[in-house]
Parts: structure tokens; sequence; C-alpha cells
């Protein structure tokens, strides 16, 4: 299958292309930088700009675009939070309409706070609906009506609504090592936020899977099958380190200093259902959070 990847050069993209490649098909990555690897086509959403090189003999699109979530959200940025996944997204299907191309299918991702960003003990499905309308749910329907859009010149739609992303070399888990391993890791607010996660493994053979899976069709949380609190998370992440955990949390209020509104994130957290992707034959490698921290190590 020959395949075009926004966000191929970051922490999901990379190892999304390499199994790709070793499944036999043929991947295209859109890059910011001119290169000359014939693999990766130049691309710039702001100047509405793609090589059209990259739409040939094209069966699918894998769109990962998107500016980083954990930086602090100062009303720019959360322009560019919108712009680097709805406006790149619209960009695609200009693109694709302007060359007559009709895909198997257009794969976007998408969030977790797609429901909201609040704490319950609620666990939440596709069908949940919004149940906080604030910035992260907001940008997740526009995200997932972006990729709507492509219904006209698509076969089928699929939006991963992707929790955090565990990886050895990226995102949040360095850095909680790195607290854990100064014998500084303890819970952050009250501790009793939930945390969906998923191994960064699990989530490229998802993407593989609703890729080679004709069938599949429509939203699916993509998130492990054990959703620990904070406090939890962190002392089972201390415990796998063999090293101290703090008994005393972090207080919300030095997180709303240090990050802002971008805190809620950290601070608040519902527990999501993963039973609809498994339902349709997907398995986990990672469905425990001590065995996912066990192989990051």
């Amino acid at each position: 299958m020959n395949i075009l990847i926004t966000g191929g050069t970051g922490l999901i993209g990379k190892s999304l292309v390499k199994k790709l490649k070793e499944k036999n098909h043929n991947v295209k990555i859109l890059t910011r930088k001119k290169t000359e690897n014939p693999e990766e086509f130049y691309w710039n959403p702001e100047e509405k700009f793609i090589d059209e090189k990259a739409f040939e003999n094209l069966d699918s699109i894998i769109h990962l675009s998107g500016a980083n979530i954990s930086e602090r959200w100062t009303e720019s940025y959360k322009k560019q939070l919108f712009s680097s996944r709805i406006d790149s997204a619209n960009l695609l299907k200009e693109y694709c309409k302007k060359r007559n191309i009709h895909l198997k299918s257009f794969i976007s991702a998408s969030g977790i706070n797609y429901y909201g960003t609040f704490t319950s003990d609620q666990v939440l499905d596709e069908n949940s609906g919004i149940l906080k309308h604030d910035f992260l749910a907001k940008l997740c329907v526009e995200w997932e009506k972006a990729a709507e859009d492509f219904s006209e010149i698509s076969d089928r739609i699929v939006c991963l609504r992707t929790s955090m992303v565990l990886a050895k070399n990226g995102g949040a888990f360095p850095m909680l090592k790195k607290t854990v391993d100064f014998n500084i890791g303890s819970a952050v607010g009250s501790g009793k936020q939930w945390m969906n996660w998923i191994h960064v493994e699990d989530l490229v053979n998802m993407y593989i899977f609703v890729l080679q899976n004709s069938e599949l069709n429509g939203k699916f949380n993509a998130v492990a099958d054990e959703i620990p609190t904070n406090e939890m998370f962190m002392k089972t992440l201390a415990k796998v380190s063999k090293k101290f955990f703090l008994p005393i949390n972090v207080p919300s209020f030095v997180m709303k200093l240090a990050f802002g509104e971008m805190s809620s994130i950290i601070l608040e957290g519902t527990r999501a259902s993963n039973e609809k992707i498994k339902s349709n034959g997907f398995e986990f490698k990672y469905d425990k959070i001590k065995k996912a921290f066990e192989d990051l190590m």
C-alpha cells in the first residue's frame, strides 16, 4: 500500500514509518525540511504548499501532524495547536481534490481529551460525547471534523483518540523518570486524577491495525487496559525504578503557576474504555502500567 504520513519524523511517526516499511508498505513522509531523500516531500502548511509528487499513486493518508500539546498555552500557541492539526488536514484535502485522488482510508490522530478535561470515576467510551466543553475538547472536535471532511474522497475515516504516549526517548516518560531518579517522584495535585496512557509500541500497532483492516471506521480510544490514578502511576514508576516515592503531593497551585491553563491535563483525568478497539480484534502488548515501565527501563 502507498501511504503518505504527516508528522512522520515525530515520536510516533518515526516508529510507525519503520514498522510500515517492515510490513512492505511504501511510505512517503511530508517534512518541513527540503531533503534529497526520495521518501520525503516538502510541505509548508502556512504557505499552503505541498510537493505534489507526494500524492502520486496514493492509497492512504495517516495524519499525525500537530504542535506539542505540552507547551504553555498562550493565545498565540493555542492558534498554533489548531492550525497545525486542522488547517494542515484541510490543505491535504485540497490537494487530494485538486488531483482527483480517492483514498482507501484517511487515518487521523485525535485526543482522549475529546470528552473534556475533568476528574471523574465514570468510564467513557466513544459514544459518551463531550462532557466538559473546554479548550482541549474543542480542539479535538475540530480535529475530528477536519478528518470527517475527507468522507467525500475517502472510503473510510478513522480517528484514534490518543492518551499519554509512553516512550523511552520522548514524550512525558523521560521527564517523569528523571524526577523519580532524583528521588523526588510524587503525586501531583490530589493524586486521585486518572491517567490514561498507552505504550508507543501498542499505539504504532494500532495505527497499522486500523490501516490494514478495511472494515474499521470511526473513532477509537487509544488507551491501555489498566488506568491508574496519578498517585499509583508515580508509585509504580518509583517502585520499578527502585527509587524513593515522596508521600507529599506537589500542590495544584504550583503546577498552575508553572504551566498555566495547560496544567489541567496534569491535574485532571477521567477513565476511557478501550473495549471498542479490542472487540474488533486488537490485542495490547502492554496492558498494565508496571509491564510498560519495565520495558521502557
